[in-house]
């Protein structure tokens, strides 16, 4: 169910493994559930690449191939929509590096050690559910919950060496944790990689889709990242919406 609200931007907490809300307004703690998650067993996922985009999200919970995929996705265990999805910053910098096979392109990452701000969307899921999804982004089965101790007590936990195997606590919201996962090394360790034009395009109406940003602010974040800086143009960006 869809339920954010356009014209507010809640912006996390920098500060990993506190149990205190972050400086946002974001409310009462409510980590007494299992795995820090509230007490009615959810905890907010941040996407800020192509899960931003809710029918391309469906896909990770119910299952099945999206519109012009090279794979299919399993899909969760509990296959109920987000209860909530809200545009947030994360503290930090994105950044395109390796080759998708499924976009043909630079892939987004996250560097929370950076500079800056990361335009996202956090849906509020179970943790089973984000134990899955986490699961379908890292090529495994999903069906196994995750120990979230090590992530929620330091910020961080990797779960293997690849892309997308590290977990990352960007802060909390509404008391509860916000979760993320991205690649082990840190931006300037990795050869930036320029995305495709559909990978940009679906990062594009993925932030538009949830009203926080406008279209002149959301070419400008994508055209200057590290990967697309300097090979696209805001102007270009802005281009792929309208084709």
């Amino acid at each position: 169910m869809e339920d954010s609200t356009p014209d507010r931007r809640p912006v996390t907490s920098d500060n990993p493994g506190s149990d205190t809300p972050g400086p946002d307004g974001s409310g009462p703690d409510d980590s007494g559930g299992p795995n820090g998650s509230g007490s009615d067993g959810l905890i907010w996922y941040a996407s800020y690449g192509s899960n931003m985009h809710l029918d391309r999200l469906a896909h990770y919970i119910d299952g099945g191939r999206p519109e012009g995929a090279t794979r299919s996705y399993p899909g969760c265990r509990d296959r109920r929509p987000p209860a909530r999805s809200v545009p947030v910053e994360l503290p930090g910098a994105l950044y395109f590096a390796t080759r998708s096979p499924v976009w043909r392109g630079g892939r987004a990452f996250y560097d929370p050690g950076a500079d800056g701000l990361v335009y996202a969307r956090a849906h509020l899921v179970t943790v089973g559910q984000f134990a899955d999804i986490a699961a379908q982004e890292m090529y495994r089965e999903p069906g196994s919950d995750l120990d979230l101790s090590e992530v929620l007590g330091t910020g961080r936990s990797a779960l293997g060496p690849g892309r997308y195997e590290t977990l990352v606590h960007g802060g909390r919201l509404d008391g509860r944790p916000v979760l993320t996962f991205t690649a082990p090394w840190r931006m300037d360790e990795v050869p930036w990689t320029a995305p495709s034009a559909a990978y940009l395009r679906h990062l594009a109406e993925g932030l538009l889709e949830t009203g926080a940003w406008d279209e002149s602010t959301v070419t400008a974040y994508l055209a200057g990242r590290p990967g697309t800086a300097g090979l696209w143009t805001e102007r270009a960006v802005a281009n792929l919406l309208t084709e």
